[in-house]
């Protein structure tokens, strides 16, 4: 049997029947397949309402999400029953933020909350997050108990929240964890929907004006990738993530990338993980991207020692 052939049979294996493939950047899987070089240092693949790994890289690491968070808040949003047709009150914070928390929006104008839900997934709309947890049934810190709560509900065990809007380097998961977490988003229409829309122009009122808003993620503007569901979220800390559902080898895939360099790596990560899964082949990564995974490798590394060595 020719080589890649047999490659596309053992990736057809694996992609059906998923098998963890735990690899680092050029160490062979579990499967007998060599995992997808990646730039992205944290990273889980399933397949869509599993959450068996058919390849992860470093998935059980606690790492800052950034607003990979406001997948959570739609969801504990949506679980909450408020009605999607209440106008919200986008109010002054009552706590600082913990990084920019820039916005266009006024306060004190108002907005249907299922166009403040779509701004804060498609758009990432810092004060549309925290707006939602600030008009949540039972108030802000109850929101967050709820988004702590599904985590565990959700099997979510290195996951915590301290905010919805992914602002806080306190909001901690990992890949495998988030995987968990899309699966249980995609059950929900709406945060489908939301998550990939392409354009939006927001009306809000009192006073009367509209935004537009446009989708963070530039695969959600290619209709051959079929996303599905998505999320972007950046900060310094987390480097740029993405989490999607999307088309891949003609099934619907959970793609987690958590800590890349720069804007386009994750991008460049779903594309080679498509690849990967399509032919087999490993692809390559920019030596920029792979100094900087070992870097921050050596410093979580490093930091797991101190902490063990404290802790002793």
């Amino acid at each position: 049997m020719k080589r890649n052939t047999m490659a596309k049979v053992l990736l057809w294996l694996a992609f059906s029947l998923p098998v963890l493939v735990h690899a680092q950047q050029n160490d062979a899987g579990k499967a007998g397949v060599q995992g997808p070089n990646l730039a992205s240092v944290n990273v889980a693949v399933a397949v869509a309402g599993s959450n068996d790994l058919v390849f992860g890289k470093n998935a059980d690491r606690s790492v800052p999400i950034a607003s990979i968070t406001k997948v959570m808040t739609a969801l504990v949003v949506l679980e909450s029953g408020a009605p999607l047709n209440e106008w919200l009150v986008f109010q002054k914070r009552h706590t600082p933020a913990a990084a920019n928390a820039y916005s266009r929006i006024r306060i004190g104008s108002q907005m249907r909350r299922a166009d403040v839900l779509r701004i804060a997934l498609m758009s990432s709309e810092n004060f549309a997050a925290y707006t939602l947890a600030r008009s949540h049934p039972g108030g802000f810190d109850s929101f967050v108990e709820a988004m702590n709560a599904k985590a565990k509900a959700l099997g979510m065990t290195g996951t915590r929240f301290v905010d919805p809007t992914g602002l806080s380097v306190e909001n901690l998961s990992t890949a495998g964890d988030l995987v968990r977490l899309v699966n249980a988003a995609a059950d929900y229409p709406e945060i489908k929907e939301y998550s990939t829309t392409d354009y939006f122009r927001g009306q809000f009122r009192k006073p009367r004006y509209s935004l537009s808003f446009g989708n963070t993620n530039a695969l959600v503007h290619r209709e051959s990738w079929g996303v599905g569901l998505s999320k972007t979220g950046y900060l310094s800390e987390a480097g740029r993530c993405l989490v999607m559902i999307s088309q891949m080898n003609g099934k619907p895939v959970v793609t987690v990338l958590l800590d890349s360099l720069g804007t386009r790596s994750p991008m460049g990560d779903a594309g080679r993980i498509k690849r990967w899964l399509d032919t087999g082949a490993s692809g390559q990564v920019a030596k920029a991207a792979r100094q900087y995974a070992e870097e921050k490798n050596a410093a979580y590394d490093a930091k797991v020692r101190s902490t063990t060595a404290a802790l002793n």
